[in-house]
């Protein structure tokens, strides 16, 4: 929400503090709680410290929430679409971890999605159940409530999706009764979620209907595209395809025709954008720019985005990607390619904020040489996507919302839900969606004609990683496919650089392709496609253990 945004940043950093323990509520300090619900003006400023959660402003902080642009965008580290930096240059990337093999109990990153994910329930947990004292309308209070429920709902879907089976608490609690919580199965979990996304998105009002300075505040198209979701994950297919259609019906939201300014400042109110955190520059801004820019121009280059990705990337003909390709050029790797890839990723000699990006393994006098253990690039890519190169403000606080649903992926789910549904696919069917998508004016990629089930199966998984790149969808796709075992246990490589001296082989022997070898992983089957409860809950309650 960005109405008036810089007041409630000052008036909820007086109202909020964070819970003492996660499943235990800690909602209000320097106002009186029961002050709280005598206007509706002060409920709605609770409302939106349930939005926040625990999101830090104008700061480093790291996996903060789910629907943060950290806590989306690093997730990628556990893909094959991304690589963390501090993996090799301090071993202390925890989001790497949980696809090495070496996840574990312990992992900070795991602990912090669940304290944020605890921490949010509870205060909407307390609103839930406080709300119906405000004197305001019967609309004005179903609305209230069911953006809490919203709230409440999609951080079970991120439970339910990593951790599985975790405790449901739907009221609030005491610290004794927090202790003692057992956990519940994904299945009722996931039933839960369902009912609630199902009962609420009628209640919500459309994107139309919602103006432009309450943009961040959930729509009924935000809930059904997370009940589209759920259903994904639950292999519900039916389900799915029904949730998303609904979306595509309403026709509020369109396919932008500019790929790349999606995720400005200036067109972050695209149609396209379905729900989207909200940040204002200078007042309640991220850091995203300070991770992930290259030293060129300040940053610190944790992004780097790996040779796999790269090579999703079809050649403007609609052919995949081939390093014996004619179409393919050693000296212009954005050459005959689709033009997502320029939009999204830098290489060496791109230009960046009007800076030339060098990080060829040669060239020592680089800020950004590739493998010189400084603060730049351990593939030999960088991250251009979210970014608007005409931003000259503090780098810890950019204005550019995180993305969390947009059209695009409810174009891609719905075609995935009527594919792995069964149902028949005609050239209508792939017009109406994947086609829409490969369309719009700055990608103008050739239309997909594929209707054979399993050949459409590996075009659409392609076409998904290569427009919802970096925007935290990819590891949670492999985790749903249950594929993880067979894409996260390999080697991974980033940049061509065919002659380069200072090459980084894996036990010496030069990859054919001329790429930089930068990790192997070893994620396990089938350890790690849950993730364990953090040890310091079960040490506190032995029933999560």
């Amino acid at each position: 929400m960005k109405t008036n945004i810089y007041t409630l940043f000052i008036a909820l950093s007086l109202m909020f503090f964070s819970c003492s323990s996660e499943l235990e509520l800690s909602p209000l300090a320097s106002l009186n709680k029961d002050a709280v619900w005598t206007s509706e003006s002060n409920a709605t400023l609770a409302l939106v410290g349930c939005y926040r959660g625990n999101i830090p402003y104008n700061s480093t902080g790291f996996e903060t929430d789910w629907c943060s642009y950290s806590g989306l965008i690093f997730l990628e580290f556990a893909s094959d679409n991304a690589f963390d930096r501090r993996a090799t240059t301090t071993g202390n990337s925890t989001l790497h971890k949980l696809s090495d093999g070496t996840l574990n109990t312990a992992n900070s990153s795991i602990n912090a999605y669940w304290v944020n994910s605890y921490s949010k329930i509870a205060k909407c947990n307390d609103f839930i159940e406080n709300v119906d004292k405000v004197s305001a309308s019967k609309a004005v209070i179903d609305r209230l409530k069911s953006e809490a429920r919203f709230l409440r709902a999609i951080q079970y879907f991120y439970l339910s999706q990593y951790f599985q089976d975790v405790p449901l608490v739907i009221k609030t609690l005491t610290k004794e009764e927090a202790n003692q919580v057992e956990k519940t199965s994904r299945a009722d979990i996931t039933k839960f979620v369902v009912a609630e996304l199902t009962e609420i998105a009628p209640l919500l009002p459309r994107h139309k209907d919602i103006k432009i300075s309450e943009r961040g505040r959930a729509s009924s198209q935000a809930a059904l595209a997370f009940l589209g979701r759920t259903y994904l994950g639950a292999k519900d297919f039916s389900g799915a395809a029904n949730a998303f259609k609904q979306i595509i019906d309403l026709g509020d939201n369109i396919i932008d025709p500019n790929y790349q300014t999606i995720f400005f400042p200036s067109n972050q109110n695209s149609n396209e954008n379905i729900f989207a955190t909200q940040y204002l520059e200078n007042l309640a801004g991220n850091a995203l720019p300070q991770h992930a820019w290259p030293a060129v121009v300040g940053g610190w280059h944790l992004v780097c985005p790996l040779g796999s990705l790269f090579e999703a990337y079809e050649f403007t003909d609609g052919t995949p990607f081939s390093y014996t390709s004619p179409l393919y050029d050693t000296k212009d790797l954005g050459k005959n390619r689709d033009p997502r890839l320029k939009y999204s990723l830098l290489w060496d000699q791109t230009t960046f904020k009007g800076k030339k990006y060098v990080c060829h393994p040669d060239s020592v006098k680089s800020l950004d040489q590739l493998g010189a253990g400084k603060q730049t690039t351990y593939t030999g890519f960088g991250l251009r996507k979210f970014f608007d190169e005409s931003f000259s403000g503090s780098l810890m606080s950019y204005g550019a919302n995180a993305v969390v649903i947009r059209y695009a992926e409810v174009l891609l789910s719905y075609l995935e839900a009527k594919l792995e549904a069964g149902q028949v696919i005609d050239q209508a069917l792939l017009d109406a969606t994947i086609n829409k998508v490969r369309g719009r004016a700055t990608v103008n990629m050739p239309k997909i004609t594929e209707t054979d089930p399993a050949k459409l199966r590996v075009i659409l998984r392609r076409e998904r990683r290569v427009e919802l790149a970096l925007e935290g969808l990819r590891y949670w796709d492999l985790l749903r496919w249950g594929t993880a075992h067979e894409v996260l246990k390999a080697d991974f490589y980033g940049a061509p650089f065919l002659g380069a001296k200072n090459m980084r082989k894996k036990n010496g022997a030069t990859d054919p392709n001329n790429r930089w070898y930068v990790i192997t992983r070893n994620f396990r089957n089938p350890d790690d496609y849950r993730w364990p409860i953090p040890q310091s809950e079960q040490d506190i309650n032995p029933k999560l253990k």
